[in-house]
C-alpha cells in the first residue's frame, strides 16, 4: 500500500519522524504533555459544575453542599456589620477622641484678634484723650463690640467691652496676659461637649486665683466663654484600626456537608440563588478569563522550573526518562492534591504529599532538582487550596525530607525521615495556630505528623515501580545488588573465586578514584563488582581462576581464545538481563574494556601468522567508556592485573606502573568519550597507587620452620637457648 502514498505525503511523514527522532523534539513533547497533565488538574475548579436555577421555577430535587464549604459572600457581610458596629461604638467612646489641634489654634486666633481689637481701641481713646476729642472719638464700646463681632464673629457684652476700654494700662495688661494663660491652657486640654460646663466653672476658679483685678474678673470669664468649645476630634486612624481588629474577630462562615440549601418541590427564590452564587455551586458557564488566568500561572511556574532545572542540572533535561519522572511526580502530586480538595473536610489539606516527591526526586536524581520540585509543588497547594500556613508546611516538609533522605543507604531509614518529616509539620501547624489565633490548625495539627509518616510509606513503596518505569537506580538499589547474597555474585564467588576477589580489589580502587574526582563512587564500586560476572559461563579461560590447572589457551588458536575472553563481555551482558541488573550497572560490563587490544593473544598471533593477523580482530567491540564511572573501573580493571603479576611490588614500581597504563589508555583513545581531564586522570592515578600500595605492601618474610626452642628462647631474652 505504501507505493499508493502520494509523494509529498510520504516526504512530510518522513520530515515529522526524523523530527521525534531528534531529542529536542522529544524534550518539547513531554513539556507539553506536563502542561497540559497540570492545566487539566487545576483546571477541574474552573469547569463548569453546580446548579443552574431561575428565580421562580420549582426545584425538582433536593440541592445539598458536597462538602464543608466556605460561605465567603455570608462570612463578608457579618464582616462589615461587625465592622460597623465597631465604628458606632467607637463613635461613642471618648477614649477613641482626640483634641484637635485646628480648634487650639483657631480659638487662639480668635483671641488675638480680640485682643488687637480692643488695645487699638484704647490707642485711639488715649490719642483723644491727649487732644481734648475724647467725645470725638470713633471706637465707642458699642463701635468696639460690633467690631469684634464683624471680624471675629463674637458677641461680647457692651458692658465688658466698656470694662476694658476705661481699665488702667498696668490692669489691661493683666487681664490680657492672666486669659490668654487661663484659656488656652484649658483649650490645650480634651474638652468634650458634655463637660463644657465643668470646663467653665473651672475657669471661673481659675480667673478667681489669677493675677486679673476684681473688676475685669468677669470681663475675662465673658471672653473665655465665647472662645472655649470642645475641641476633640474623632481619631479615624483608631476607628479604621478598631474596624479590622473587628473583621478578624469574626472567624469563616462554614455551611457544613449535606446541609440541603434548596428542598424538593421548592419554589427558588433570590436569596437560594445567592446561596448558591456564594457557595460557587452556581452554574453560570466556563469562566474563560480564569481559565486563561491559570493558564499564564501554569505556564509561568513550568518555565521558570523548566529554566532552573536547565541551569541547575542540564542533563536531566537532556534525559527523556529522567524528565518524564520529574514530570510524572508533579503531576502524580498535583493530582492527589486536587482529590484532597475535593473531600468535604478542610483540615485533611495538610495531607499534601509534597515531601513525598521530595523524598523520591531526591533518591532518584538529585537533591537540588528535589528542591526545585518540592517548591514547585508547594505554590501549586496554595493556589489550591489558597492557604499560607498549608504553603510554608509544604515547603519546610518537603526541605526536610530532602535533607533527610540525601544520604539514606537503607530502605528503614526512610521511617526515620518521615517522622522528622511530621515533626516539622506539626510544628509549623501549631506555629500558625498560635500566630493567626485559628484553634482548628492547634486541633488537627497532628495531620502534619501523619502526612510524614504517609510520604515515607508511600516513597518505601513506590521507589522500585519508579525505578523499573523510569530507568533509574537510586542509591539504596545500589546498596542491595553489593550484598554477597545476591544470587549472582554468590555465582561469581562460588564458580570463579579468582575474579570475584578481582573485582572486589577493582571495586575498592574505582571507589576511591571517583571520590577522588567527584564522581560516583557508590555506583563505581557497585558497576566494578558486577563488571567480570560473564566469566561465570566460562571460568577455567580466565587466569585468575585456574588456580594452577593447565592453560587451556596454550591448546587452542589465538584468534579462539581471543573470542573467547572477549566474549565475556557478551555473556555479562546477558547475565545483566536475566538477573534484571540496571542498565546503569551493565553499562560496566559493556564499557570496562572498551575497543581495548587483547594484547596477550594478539602478539601471540603475530608470531605465528606474521603479517597477516589484522588488529581489529583482536580489539573487543566497545562501546568505549562514556562516563566517568566507568572510565575508571576501566582504568581499575587494567591496573589492579597489571600490578598482581607484579614480582616485588614497591611503591615506585606500583605509581610508575599505575601511570604507565593511563597513559596508554589515553593513548590509545579509550578515553575519549568519557568526561575525564587531565587533572581528574592525575587524580585517579594518586588513588590507584595508594590504594594498591596499602594492598600490596611488603610482608616479613618468616623462617620456613620455626622451633619451639626459638619461640621460647625469644620469650626469654634468648637464654633458654643452649
Amino acid at each position: 500500500m505504501g507505493k499508493f502514498i502520494p509523494k509529498p505525503l510520504a516526504k512530510a511523514a518522513r520530515a515529522i519522524k526524523d523530527k521525534l527522532e531528534q531529542t529536542t523534539v522529544r524534550q518539547w513533547i513531554l513539556a507539553v504533555l506536563i502542561f497540559i497533565g497540570l492545566f487539566g488538574i487545576l483546571s477541574i475548579n474552573i469547569s463548569p459544575t453546580g446548579y443552574k436555577l431561575e428565580v421562580g421555577e420549582v426545584a425538582r430535587q433536593d440541592i445539598r453542599v458536597p462538602r464543608d464549604m466556605e460561605n465567603r459572600a455570608q462570612t463578608e457581610r457579618e464582616r462589615q456589620a461587625a465592622a460597623a458596629r465597631a465604628e458606632a461604638e467607637a463613635k461613642a467612646d471618648p477614649n477613641f477622641y482626640i483634641v484637635n489641634h485646628a480648634t487650639v489654634v483657631a480659638a487662639e486666633e480668635k483671641l488675638d484678634e480680640i485682643f488687637s481689637i480692643i488695645a487699638e481701641a484704647r490707642a485711639q481713646q488715649a490719642q483723644a484723650e491727649e487732644n481734648g476729642e475724647i467725645d470725638q472719638s470713633p471706637f465707642k464700646p458699642v463701635d468696639v463690640q460690633r467690631q469684634i463681632a464683624q471680624k471675629v464673629e463674637i458677641a461680647l457684652p457692651v458692658q465688658v467691652v466698656d470694662q476694658l476700654l476705661a481699665a488702667d494700662e498696668l490692669a489691661y495688661n493683666t487681664f490680657v496676659q492672666e486669659s490668654r494663660r487661663v484659656i488656652m491652657e484649658q483649650m490645650q486640654q480634651r474638652i468634650a461637649q458634655a463637660d463644657l460646663n465643668n470646663v467653665m466653672d473651672r475657669i471661673r476658679v481659675l480667673i478667681a486665683q489669677s493675677e486679673i483685678s476684681a473688676q475685669l474678673q468677669d470681663a475675662a470669664y465673658a471672653v473665655a466663654a465665647q472662645i472655649i468649645e470642645p475641641n476633640l476630634a474623632l481619631d479615624q486612624q483608631a476607628v479604621e484600626q478598631r474596624r479590622l481588629e473587628a473583621m478578624e474577630e469574626v472567624g469563616p462562615v462554614y455551611v457544613k456537608a449535606g446541609e440541603i440549601i434548596i428542598s424538593d418541590g421548592t419554589v427558588v427564590e433570590p436569596e437560594h440563588v445567592q446561596m448558591l452564587k456564594d457557595l460557587g455551586l452556581y452554574r453560570e458557564g466556563i469562566d474563560y478569563w480564569s481559565l486563561l488566568g491559570l493558564l499564564g500561572l501554569v505556564s509561568l511556574l513550568l518555565a521558570i522550573f523548566g529554566v532552573a532545572l536547565y541551569k541547575s542540572r542540564p542533563e536531566i533535561i537532556q534525559s527523556e526518562s529522567r524528565l518524564a519522572f520529574v514530570g510524572s511526580v508533579l503531576i502524580l502530586v498535583t493530582l492527589i492534591t486536587k482529590i484532597l480538595s475535593l473531600i468535604p473536610w478542610l483540615p485533611i489539606m495538610h495531607l499534601t504529599p509534597i515531601a513525598l516527591a521530595g523524598m523520591l526526586v531526591t533518591m532518584l536524581l538529585d537533591y537540588r532538582t528535589g528542591f526545585l520540585t518540592v517548591t514547585f509543588l508547594a505554590v501549586v497547594s496554595g493556589i489550591t487550596f489558597q492557604s499560607l500556613p498549608l504553603v510554608v508546611q509544604g515547603f519546610s516538609g518537603g526541605l526536610i525530607a530532602i535533607l533527610s533522605v540525601s544520604k539514606v543507604s537503607q530502605r528503614g531509614e526512610l521511617m526515620r525521615a518521615g517522622f522528622i518529616v511530621g515533626a516539622s509539620n506539626v510544628l509549623v501547624m501549631i506555629t500558625f495556630g498560635l500566630l493567626l489565633r485559628d484553634s482548628e490548625l492547634l486541633i488537627h495539627s497532628y495531620l502534619g505528623f501523619l502526612n510524614g509518616v504517609i510520604c515515607s510509606v508511600s516513597t518505601i513503596g513506590s521507589l522500585p515501580y519508579f525505578e523499573s518505569i523510569f530507568s533509574i537506580t537510586s542509591a539504596i538499589r545500589l546498596l542491595e545488588l553489593t550484598n554477597p547474597n545476591h544470587p549472582l555474585l554468590k555465582r561469581l564467588l562460588m564458580e570463579t573465586p579468582g575474579t570475584y576477589h578481582h573485582s572486589i580489589i577493582v571495586g575498592n580502587l574505582a571507589e576511591a578514584a571517583a571520590d577522588a574526582v567527584g564522581a560516583d563512587g557508590l555506583l563505581a564500586r557497585v558497576g566494578a563488582t558486577y563488571h567480570d560476572i560473564g566469566k561465570v559461563k566460562r571460568p577455567m579461560f580466565f587466569v585468575e581462576n585456574q588456580l594452577g590447572n593447565d592453560n587451556p589457551h596454550d591448546k587452542i588458536a589465538p584468534s579462539l581464545s581471543t573470542l573467547i575472553v572477549m566474549a565475556h563481555v557478551k555473556d555479562g551482558l546477558e547475565l545483566a538481563r536475566e538477573y534484571k541488573l540496571p542498565e546503569v550497572v551493565a553499562a560496566f560490563i559493556a564499557e570496562h574494556h572498551g575497543t581495548d587490544l587483547v594484547k596477550f593473544f594478539y602478539h601471540r598471533a603475530q608470531e605465528h601468522n606474521g603479517e597477516t593477523v589484522e588488529e581489529k580482530d583482536f580489539r573487543y567491540p566497545g562501546p568505549k567508556p562514556q562516563t566517568k564511572e566507568t572510565a575508571i573501573v576501566s582504568l581499575a580493571d587494567a591496573v589492579e592485573a597489571a600490578v598482581r603479576s607484579l614480582s616485588k611490588p614497591t611503591p615506585g614500581k606500583i605509581e610508575g606502573l599505575v601511570r604507565k597504563i593511563i597513559r596508554e589508555r589515553l593513548d590509545d583513545g579509550q578515553l575519549d568519550e568519557s568526561d575525564l581531564t587531565f587533572q581528574d586522570l592525575n587524580k585517579i592515578a594518586d588513588a590507584f597507587s595508594k590504594v594498591l600500595i596499602g594492598i600490596f605492601h611488603g610482608r616479613i618474610e618468616y623462617p620456613e620452620k620455626i622451633t619451639r626452642e626459638d619461640i621460647l628462647g625469644r620469650k626469654n631474652g634468648g637464654k633458654g637457648r643452649a
